[in-house]
């Protein structure tokens, strides 16, 4: 009777780097040789990485406020990528869309042209992490399909490592969903349908020029702006304490600051709007509050009663999306 063959420890088994462990099942023997099962050994790594929450996963990528607005914001839009390797054979094109039809997370065209889709659901803590998954994947695709969701590898690429890092990012809003279509004015039946249901569902919303990543957006009621901001949040609370203390946080005549949200490890505070205030009509006032509020962040002056009291107003009415 053959003798039973002792696990391989650490030291006698083979050298092989964590990045190369492949992923195997939980229950089965690490391929690093330890001995131990794979959960107990690499596997938690994996799973960790997988699992853990990226506060700003867009950070270090062009136009990270704009990925956060387009994540969170805008109904309808898309964007040109620049890929770190350039556009594989066969791909004339990379465009992240906001939604994509079925909310598929990827879709090859017939022509060979890829596009990303950005808010879908994630099943990781690291939204850059499954998009670069899902952008890989569909480089490879075959033409005229589109690409389903999948559970990313904890040690894949994230979308800093495939995008270009001095590429732009300009996105281009559109009023509906036309852009899903190659041939969308000649759209009949079931397809047209369900863009009429599409676009009738979306809300107006159009990006400023005067200043960065703020989306204006009409609603039933009242109309917004909503301001994606890098600033440290604590910093920035202060300054748009000082500015509303001093009666100077508004966009104009019947606008106020009502608050701020929390998205992707950013800050995007909110304005109200009268309903005749439209995107045009918003720019100069915008700009105008960006050199007052650029003044406030400049000061390290201690916030006085007053300051503090608004600092807390904006405090309480805060909410973390994401």
């Amino acid at each position: 009777m053959a003798k039973k063959r002792r696990p391989q420890t650490k030291a006698t088994g083979p050298q092989v780097a964590a990045g190369e462990i492949p992923v195997v099942g939980a229950r089965e023997p690490c391929p690093c040789g330890s001995g131990r099962r794979y959960k107990a050994c690499h596997g938690r790594e994996a799973a960790h990485a997988v699992t853990e929450l990226v506060q700003r996963p867009f950070e270090g990528l062009p136009g990270e406020c704009d990925w956060v607005a387009l994540r969170e914001l805008v109904p309808a839009a898309t964007v040109e990528l620049t890929l770190a390797e350039g556009l594989p054979e066969g791909v004339p094109s990379v465009t992240l869309a906001t939604v994509l039809p079925m909310a598929w997370p990827a879709l090859r065209r017939d022509n060979g042209a890829v596009l990303l889709g950005l808010q879908n659901d994630t099943p990781s803590g690291d939204i850059s992490r499954d998009l670069a998954d899902t952008l890989r994947r569909a480089l490879t695709a075959e033409p005229g399909t589109p690409v389903a969701a999948e559970r990313a590898p904890g040690d894949g690429p994230r979308l800093q490592d495939l995008l270009d890092p001095k590429g732009t990012f300009s996105p281009t809003l559109h009023e509906g969903f036309e852009f899903w279509l190659e041939d969308a004015a000649n759209a009949t039946g079931e397809v047209a349908a369900s863009l009429e249901r599409a676009n009738a569902a979306a809300i107006p919303t159009a990006r400023l020029t005067g200043v960065e990543a703020a989306y204006w957006c009409e609603t039933a009621e009242k109309n917004h702006l909503r301001w994606v901001m890098s600033h440290p949040e604590e910093k920035l609370l202060d300054a748009l304490a000082r500015l509303h203390a001093a009666g100077a946080s508004s966009l104009g005549e019947n606008t106020r600051l009502v608050g701020s949200f929390r998205a992707h490890g950013l800050t995007v505070p909110v304005w109200d709007l009268p309903r005749g205030m439209g995107a045009e009509d918003t720019e100069k006032p915008a700009v105008a509050l960006a050199e007052r509020l650029a003044e406030a962040l400049a000061s390290d002056a201690p916030l006085t009663p007053e300051q503090r009291r608004a600092r807390g107003g904006l405090t309480n009415r805060q909410v973390t999306l994401s």
